[in-house]
């Protein structure tokens, strides 16, 4: 039987920008994107969604991004190389000791944002990010753009890797996604999207916004939690796939805190 990951970006939340229900959405997806603070979040809401992450036996991710909460680090920032890796070192720290509080471990990584859309495109930042990884935990595995540079960078540097794609997300011809500035960029209809994951799971192909197939190989599928109807959206294409006979489940084995001994020294 065809599996799937399903994931979703999870502890942005903040009193005062609340953006999704991550409560809901674990009831949905199977691995767990998690903001490590930078782009937004909270310490106390972070690890709130870390702990219910464990409790639904959701894998764990470490969602880095720009350290920029006033634009949700969805603009590039243009950082020293040294100053960009400690950033994301940082983050991953901090995110593998509050997994660590609440019993359970960091997996893998997502980069977030404008710093995800560019480690799919500039190999340079890209290496920054793996080395970053490296440093911390070699055995973390890299969740990036399916068909995107970081992939390649990580893959060279010997860290396992896994390919992603979006369910709610317009993609160019070119197997990019369309830029958020731009009209049609993030998709709404439940059902829509539902039928373009069954179909990228079962064909390999999503089609792009001229119409044409593009052909996209991936181990996860993203739904974003901030967006409009997210877990209603999640909700319709795990229906979908497990109606057509495609199994849910973590691109990468959970692994319980007390396997590992932290991060590397």
């Amino acid at each position: 039987m065809a599996t799937i990951d399903l994931n979703s970006d999870l502890g942005e939340n903040t009193p005062e920008r609340p953006v999704s229900d991550d409560a809901a959405m674990l009831g949905v997806v199977s691995s767990a994107n998690v903001s490590c603070g930078f782009h937004a979040g909270s310490p106390e809401g972070i690890r709130e969604t870390l702990l219910a992450a464990s409790r639904a036996g959701v894998a764990i991710g470490a969602h880095p991004g720009y350290r920029d909460h006033e634009n949700f680090g969805r603009e590039r920032l243009d950082l020293p190389a040294a100053t960009l890796q400690a950033h994301v070192e940082y983050q991953l720290g901090a995110l593998w000791a509050l997994a660590r509080s609440v019993g359970d471990a960091v997996v893998y990584v997502k980069p977030h944002g404008a710093l995800y859309n560019t480690t799919a495109v500039d190999a340079a930042t890209a290496a920054v990010v793996v080395a970053a990884v490296r440093a911390v935990d070699p055995s973390l595995v890299l969740l990036g753009l399916a068909g995107g540079v970081a992939l390649e960078v990580a893959d060279r540097a010997g860290l396992a890797t896994a390919a992603e794609a979006f369910a709610d997300r317009a993609y160019t011809p070119a197997g990019h996604l369309v830029p958020r500035s731009r009209a049609g960029a993030v998709l709404h209809d439940a059902d829509l999207v539902a039928r373009r994951v069954v179909r990228l799971v079962q064909e390999g192909v999503v089609e792009a916004v001229d119409g044409s197939d593009v052909p996209v190989r991936a181990e996860s599928v993203c739904v974003h939690g901030d967006s409009p109807g997210a877990v209603g959206m999640a909700a319709a294409t795990r229906a979908a796939l497990v109606d057509a006979g495609v199994g849910i489940a973590p691109f990468v084995a959970r692994t319980r805190a007390g396997a590992r001994t932290g991060p590397a020294s």
